[in-house]
């Protein structure tokens, strides 16, 4: 970075440079950026010592970009461009009409948006934004207003409230379950296709522990397809590629629209359950606050 302060002499003469160029004209250039024109004209001449070489051809009543220029404003407007872009992004976090729900993919493209209508027809100018990601986020750090976790319900950074237990039964197709003609009992799931949850960072249940819970001891799964995104593990599921777990708060829909076919009969309530979460030292904005009311409604 110290190097690049001494090729462009200010970060200053890059903002004026881009605006040079992009308008053909230092007058143009300093009406733009609020500067008097002599200082525009100043600042290139700067920049074109420090880098060692012309940037602009001046004319009568014109300037030009020498190949030079030409080549620098094409990485330099690049570059202004996405700092312009992240500033927009940070700028956007930090105001109250921006609500973030982080979640997983699944509980997003499952839960939320089958119900997202709802939302809109109550709340039509909030701004919500879904934003999944396979971590459990630092609210505060990354300023998201609410978020799903599956858990005790004990964060000492945050608030929770129960959205549902945490319940799991082996979901399939409707036609792999028609097919699957010999489920008389637990054990023999085992001679079925498994669709493993296999997420690198989230605590989440595996077939053994399943198996475990229903009394079937020290059983080997070895084989099956293994995704590392839930809903892949519905998409797969829902195609016919075996028999996977169903979180019951999120699978109830695809139950209901038979989509899926599920044997609920072979629950396993886990102890644990799914949370909606928020910052306790940050006060909600409105529009957050409605967001979460509206979410718990549903409880």
């Amino acid at each position: 970075m110290r190097n690049t302060l001494k090729l462009i002499a200010s970060p200053r003469n890059l903002f004026v440079f881009e605006a040079s160029a992009r308008l053909g004209s230092f007058t143009l250039a300093a009406d733009e950026l609020g500067m008097q024109q002599p200082s525009v004209s100043a600042a290139i001449k700067q920049l074109e010592n420090a880098l060692g070489v012309r940037l602009f051809d001046r004319g009568h009543r014109r300037i030009t970009l020498t190949n030079a220029g030409l080549r620098f404003f094409a990485d330099v407007s690049q570059s202004l461009r996405g700092i312009e872009s992240a500033a927009e992004a940070v700028h956007n976090m930090g105001s109250s009409e921006y609500v973030t729900l982080n979640s997983s993919s699944a509980f997003s493209f499952y839960w939320m948006m089958p119900k997202l209508h709802m939302l809109r027809s109550l709340h039509p100018d909030i701004d919500l934004r879904l934003q999944n990601s396979i971590i459990e986020p630092d609210l505060d750090v990354e300023n998201i207003s609410i978020a799903v976790r599956i858990g005790d319900g004990q964060w000492p950074d945050c608030y929770a409230e129960k959205i549902a237990d945490e319940v799991i039964f082996p979901v399939a197709s409707p036609a792999v379950l028609a097919s699957a003609t010999n489920l008389r009992s637990i054990p023999n799931l085992l001679h079925e296709r498994l669709i493993h949850l296999e997420e690198p960072v989230r605590l989440r249940a595996t077939w053994k522990q399943w198996f475990e819970h229903h009394g079937v001891q020290n059983v080997d799964i070895s084989e099956g397809m293994r995704l590392n995104d839930y809903a892949l593990v519905l998409q797969a599921t829902q195609t016919g590629e075996g028999f996977a777990f169903g979180w019951q708060h999120i699978v109830r829909d695809l139950i209901e629209r038979q989509l899926l076919s599920a044997k609920e009969e072979w629950a396993w309530e886990t102890g644990r359950g799914v949370y909606l979460v928020w910052s306790r030292s940050r006060e909600l904005s409105p529009n957050a606050s409605a967001v979460r009311d509206w979410i718990l409604s549903f409880v």
